[in-house]
């Protein structure tokens, strides 16, 4: 006899227990194995600055459920965990939490902030490593993975000595982004542009030697004070005139010249540019091709330098404040008006950052960035969806040198010392006793360390030996896919693929799908360091790590967004019920016929199945093929829908409730057949269904098909030809079609849909009507169908019957007496009056222009579609309408 199943599936009891049972089993070890194909996967790092949110349990999903399936399919498939020591993030955590004792780390210094870190660093990746397992990723725990421990530093440190010594890493002053509250230069991706509601000013420069002013419009008086030039348009008439010519600087006095460059901009403010290169981007770009002076007037912590002159000490914003009240004291402010422009803000600590002539070490990127754009022109690398292809290749094709260098403590300490005898810079592989130039032992590391995307964009080849030639290396890479964020493209991939190139002759995947970005309830991006995340272990704890996985899924439309909601996982953990009670009712029927499931193995022969029995084997296998499909286009979503559909639907709801005829009946053989198709359907649906409910799928195995396998191991049901039978699928989706009409019917008539019925049916159609007499069993079973009378001719229809057509089908069921046809009349009336200002509404929005153009496209979408509904909505009720007024008259 076969154990039962307790009425309900108890998730919080059955994962710790299944997940502990496979890691003390090594379920998920990988190893190099000649004779298979290998399939790996580099988990993207997640930062150790907290607990993980939603959008790390989306993705790390998705990498679970292609390395389910493959390894499944027969794959040696490595899926390889880790975390990233994450610089600025951590540090500024760090800072944080020491700042609680009234303590800088420059109170602790170096060393000892470095060990505080470490301390952090390890209590949250064991976190976030918990996190992980509950969610019952199959990672290859033993291969964790640290960007800063030994073996990735030991990378690291190899990967710069050669870009340093081929000339790729050199030092120079240039201007970068400079966040005064993390106290460091941070990269151009990690400056978050948002919109601000400021001012424009305009300011009088008086001209040398003769009357008159130049007026410029800035956004930043504050840093006139360290203007070296105004620049205009030659081809602008009004300022030919002043090309050569000098004006004063106001306040300061500084005599400066007004120059000519085809770079500005004459629709700007008043069309003349003063020229500030310290401090803006691009006004260092064209002081560098004017060989301009470059003046500094703000330090580090935000504050006016002695350059200042007077405003020396005053905070930048401050100094705009007093500085901006003198100019208009001395007649030379025009007028300030208001004025909208994008604000960069440091993405860690949202401190408004500041552009800043800064010494710091950075990548020459042209000649890495060549092949990583052949590589995807050609193919080699995909994205999906394809979209940000275009993407990646417009950032790729417009590339800047990359600072790499960062004024930290936590990260890699940039390999370079300075021999202070003869000035030689060099980078070591181990650290130096000697100058290698003039053997001096005067030497001094560089003291900053490297930006953390430098370590991580060695991940797909350091996680697996590099730069040893390990078997791992030569046999896992490259990868196959990453799955990643859209948002460091630039980041991380792009740059992934220039070291895998450079490194490795080749990239370091194949495929890069682009996941869909989940937002919290306010519609804000969830982020650990700006607190809008959602902890997924909440949502597990209430619902199961099954329904967190698979709501996640039915919610991941490929390249759109997701507003996180839990309406989805509850809907996913009311599916794993579903599942739950569907192979309790089938193995239940197997110990009331007093035997094993073992005694059900096999199938009928193809002769002995009806027509709903070929229909559920063919469309089990078909999910087969469509499932498989669908996760090789990485369209998670479709996937989990067809499972949703197919099992809820398909079996559950129409071939269980079919099934009952015979499984209630006293055929033993037709029970047994039954039996023998439900555990069929049952057993390759938990296999297909295992990568995406791994602990639900293992119960179920153990309980009703054997105590001691893991699903994982037993192989990915492949499609079987021989049942798939679209005339089949065919004749049981139009008994289907014609069972919803007669239920639609009776919800209309308000009969109970348990009450049983007699229904007529009229079909010219002698296909179809064979169809329907094959399948009346079905009908009468599932619709609660008493008796059905065939109609020979239009002549005999019933005059005072409700009725629906399917094809060439009518369907009459005669109206009960306590039916009142005035009453459903005016219901429809209003029903249709109420449908028609709907309609109405909705036209005169999709016709309004201003919506059109505002509104975001999947919002006019939904509109669209709200207005194809109603019109589908008024046909019905119309048609309601005259077929009751026949009735009627």
């Amino acid at each position: 006899m076969n154990k039962e199943l307790p009425k309900a599936y108890n998730p919080a009891g059955a994962e710790d227990e299944i997940y502990n049972k496979q890691l003390e089993a090594k379920t998920f070890k990988a190893r190099v194995n000649p004779g298979k194909k290998p399939y790996c996967i580099v988990i993207p790092p997640p930062n150790i600055t907290g607990s993980l949110h939603m959008g790390h349990a989306l993705n790390n999903t998705i990498q679970d459920i292609l390395i389910r399936t493959k390894k499944m399919q027969g794959f040696e498939a490595c899926w390889i965990p880790g975390t990233d020591h994450a610089g600025i993030a951590t540090q500024i955590k760090v800072e944080k939490q020491i700042a609680e004792e009234d303590l800088t780390r420059y109170d602790l210094g170096r060393e000892k902030f470095l060990e505080r870190t470490w301390v952090w660093a390890v209590k949250y990746q064991n976190e976030i490593i918990n996190q992980f397992r509950k969610l019952g990723i199959s990672c290859d725990w033993d291969r964790l993975a640290f960007t800063l421990d030994e073996v990735r530093s030991g990378a690291v440190r190899e990967a710069f000595v050669r870009l340093f010594e081929k000339g790729y890493i050199y030092k120079d002053k240039y201007i970068i982004n400079w966040c005064i509250r993390c106290q460091t230069a941070i990269s151009d991706l990690e400056v978050a542009y948002k919109e601000n509601q400021g001012n424009l000013y305009y300011v009088k420069y008086p001209l040398v030697d003769e009357k008159g002013y130049i007026t410029i419009a800035t956004t930043r008086p504050e840093t006139i004070l360290a203007d070296t030039a105004i620049a205009v348009n030659p081809e602008d008439e009004k300022y030919k005139k002043y090309i050569g010519k000098k004006v004063l600087v106001p306040i300061v006095k500084r005599e400066i010249p007004i120059i000519a460059d085809k770079d500005v901009d004459p629709s700007f403010g008043t069309g003349a540019l003063k020229i500030t290169p310290a401090h803006d981007f691009a006004d260092y770009a064209i002081g560098t091709k004017h060989k301009l002076p470059m003046i500094t007037v703000i330090d580090e912590e935000g504050n006016m330098n002695k350059d200042a002159g007077k405003y020396a000490g005053q905070d930048r914003f401050t100094c705009r404040e007093n500085f901006t009240a003198d100019l208009k004291d001395l007649g030379l402010l025009e007028k300030i008006e208001d004025y909208t422009n994008n604000i960069g803000y440091c993405q860690r600590c949202n401190t408004i950052v500041e552009p800043a002539l800064s010494m710091q070490w950075f990548m020459k990127m042209d000649n890495l960035a060549a092949p990583a754009i052949k590589a995807v022109k050609e193919g080699k690398v995909r994205f999906i969806p394809d979209k940000y292809t275009k993407t990646y290749l417009y950032w790729m094709e417009n590339i800047r040198p990359w600072c790499i260098s960062r004024q930290l403590w936590w990260g890699h300490r940039i390999p370079v010392w300075e021999c202070q005898e003869c000035g030689e810079l060099k980078a070591y592989r181990e650290d130096p006793q000697k100058c290698s130039k003039c053997g001096s032992s005067r030497l001094i590391q560089d003291p900053d360390v490297l930006d953390t995307w430098f370590s991580s964009s060695l991940w797909p080849m350091s996680t697996l030996g590099w730069p040893k030639e390990t078997p791992d290396l030569n046999y896992f890479y490259p990868t196959n896919v990453l799955s990643t964020a859209r948002d460091i493209i630039f980041l991380w991939v792009a740059r992934m693929i220039m070291m895998g190139i450079e490194f490795k002759g080749e990239a370091p995947f194949s495929d890069v799908y682009v996941h869909a970005t989940i937002l919290n309830a306010e519609g804000k991006r969830m982020s650990k360091s700006l607190g809008t995340g959602i902890d997924p272990l909440e949502i597990i704890q209430k619902y199961g790590a099954d329904a967190t996985r698979f709501g996640l899924m039915l919610d991941t439309e490929q390249g759109q967004d997701i507003w996180f909601s839990e309406n989805k996982i509850e809907l996913s953990r009311n599916f794993a019920n579903k599942i739950w009670n569907a192979a309790r009712f089938t193995l239940g029927y197997v110990n009331q016929n007093e035997n094993t499931v073992g005694a059900y193995h096999g199938m009928p022969l193809q002769n002995e199945l009806n027509t709903a029995d070929k229909w559920i084997l063919s469309a089990v296998n078909n999910v087969k093929i469509n499932i498989v499909n669908y996760i090789d286009e990485y369209d998670f979503a479709r996937a989990a829908k067809s499972l949703y559909e197919f099992f809820w639907d398909d079996f559950c709801d129409w071939y269980i409730e079919i099934s009952k005829t015979a499984l209630f009946g006293d055929n033993v053989q037709e029970k047994e057949k039954t039996l023998k198709i439900l555990l069929y359907v049952l057993k390759d649906f938990l296999k297909i269904l295992h990568p995406f409910m791994p602990f639900l799928s293992q119960v179920l195995w153990e309980n009703v098909f054997s105590a001691d396998e893991n699903i994982l191991f037993t192989g990915y049901p492949k499609a079987e030809e021989k049942y798939i039978n679209p005339e089949a699928e065919k004749k049981i989706n139009y008994a289907r079609e014609v069972i919803r009409n007669i239920r639609n019917i009776k919800s209309e008539l308000k009969i109970e849909q348990k009450q049983h019925i007699d229904i007529e049916i009229l079909c010219a159609d002698k296909e179809k009507t064979d169809t329907l007499a094959e399948l009346e069993y079905v009908i009468l079973n599932i619709a609660r169908v008493k008796n059905i009378k065939y109609l020979k001719s239009a002549a005999e229809k019933p005059k005072k019957a409700l009725s629906a057509r399917v094809d060439d089908v009518e369907i009459f069921v005669n109206l009960p007496k306590s039916v009142n046809l005035d009453q459903e009349l005016a219901k429809l009336n209003k029903e249709l009056d109420e449908m028609s200002k709907n309609l109405d509404n909705t036209h005169k929005k999709l016709h309004n222009e201003s919506f059109i153009s505002k509104a975001p496209e999947e919002v006019v979408e939904k509109e669209r579609e709200r207005y194809k509904q109603f019109e589908e909505l008024k046909a019905k009720i119309t048609e309601r309408i005259a077929m009751i007024t026949k009735m009627m008259g």
